[in-house]
């Protein structure tokens, strides 16, 4: 009889002081980024401007889903190559379903302590990221004039060619 109210106590802590979402999901997510040419620098920064990676594609990485109490992290991915525009991408976090499980199982310490202080309340938007650059504008810099043929001029600029006369 005893052991059987120890293990029904025992259930009750774990169910009360466990959370849903920490439970089911994680705290921080797998994120693959690449881009199309490939080897371009990349840098990540938080919503502070503060960088937490740098690096070149291809690269996966791990971001954390939480930033602060109750707080959503979000992320701004960079995209750099020598010829190409540079390029911005957020990151996105949202609202992870389990996290109103505790509602259920989790209980109040799951649902208000728990769960905001490790970030399990959020998921990744998306696991991918796969960006294609564009290649910069003619112009002239420290390594000369840049000329194009016509094939590989971007669709953008092709509506600013004016066709000379002779």
């Amino acid at each position: 009889m005893r052991s059987k109210i120890t293990s029904l106590l025992l259930t009750l802590t774990v169910l009360l002081l466990s959370s849903c979402a920490s439970i089911v999901s994680k705290s921080s997510y797998p994120i693959s980024i690449n881009s199309n040419p490939s080897e371009a620098k990349i840098s990540i920064t938080d919503k502070k401007g503060v960088e937490v990676y740098s690096g070149n594609t291809p690269a996966t990485l791990k971001l954390k889903a939480g930033s602060g109490f109750f707080g959503k992290a979000q992320y701004q991915v960079k995209f750099e190559k020598n010829g190409y525009d540079s390029k911005i991408v957020p990151v996105h976090f949202k609202l992870d379903g389990w996290y109103f499980g505790n509602i259920l199982l989790g209980g109040v310490i799951g649902m208000l302590i728990v769960d905001p202080a490790t970030g399990a309340m959020y998921k990744l938007d998306t696991e991918f990221l796969n960006e294609t650059l564009s290649k910069s504008t003619a112009s002239v810099g420290r390594n000369g004039l840049n000329v194009y043929e016509l094939s590989e001029i971007p669709t953008e600029w092709a509506i600013n060619l004016v066709e000379l006369k002779n």
